[in-house]
């Protein structure tokens, strides 16, 4: 069996895309498509004293019609460092802050030009904290044709897949007979993840991966798991 996962590069984002990595042998970021704005491409959200923050990259506007690979990230503010004094003031206090707090630091003290790069570089990083091994391509090296499920067809095969790992959501729009014609089981991920511990107050769980982190450190890998699909081909 060799299982694929698949999904656009997204800013820190939350467990549930960390655990498609983890459950897959390979792991697709699907970057030769078109930009989505006001998106996980760009954004995503902590958990503070004061409630749920919005951390969002800005790119210029001119690149932002075009695929995600494409978009540039605007430096006319010092957004790197608002999102580090952000965090840092969210979760100084949790028990694995100082454990973690060298890379992050690294990397929001870096200048990034595209926001691809920035996205996947935090995504492998955190992999890589996190104990993931996962194989990753860019859709961009697969050189693939067509849109939506034709795309994921030609993944499969150039990848030598039998197995596809989606998002609950992509159940609107995937062809299911043009899977089933090339061998492929399909399977969709379930989001259903046990509360672990937090910092201020009521447990939120759809937050970026960095509040699993900072508050589980070692135990992280714990609260990705569950019963985690349904097959349905």
């Amino acid at each position: 069996m060799k299982r694929l996962g698949c999904i656009q590069p997204s800013y820190i984002p939350w467990r549930g895309y960390f655990h498609i990595i983890q459950r897959s042998d390979v792991f697709v970021f699907h970057e030769d498509i078109q930009y989505t704005k006001q998106d996980w491409r760009n954004r995503n959200q902590v958990k503070t004293e004061a409630g749920l923050r919005w951390l969002t990259v800005p790119v210029q506007r001119q690149t932002s019609k075009g695929t995600i690979a494409e978009v540039l990230i605007d430096h006319t503010d010092p957004w790197n460092k608002k999102h580090w004094r952000i965090i840092e003031q969210a979760y100084r206090t949790a028990p694995y802050f100082a454990q973690y707090r060298p890379f992050f630091e690294d990397l929001y003290n870096r200048h990034w030009d595209r926001l691809m790069d920035l996205d996947i570089a935090f995504t492998k990083g955190i992999c890589d904290l996190l104990g993931i091994r996962t194989e990753f391509v860019l859709s961009s090296s697969l050189h693939l044709t067509g849109v939506k499920t034709d795309r994921l067809i030609q993944m499969c095969q150039k990848l030598h897949i039998t197995d596809y790992l989606s998002g609950p959501a992509a159940r609107d729009y995937i062809e299911m007979d043009k899977f089933e014609a090339i061998g492929v089981r399909v399977e969709y991920q379930n989001y259903d993840y046990p509360d672990y511990p937090q910092l201020h107050g009521a447990f939120e769980p759809h937050v970026s991966i960095i509040d699993l982190l900072f508050n589980c450190g070692d135990t992280a890998l714990e609260y990705l798991r569950n019963e985690a699909t349904t097959r349905t081909s």
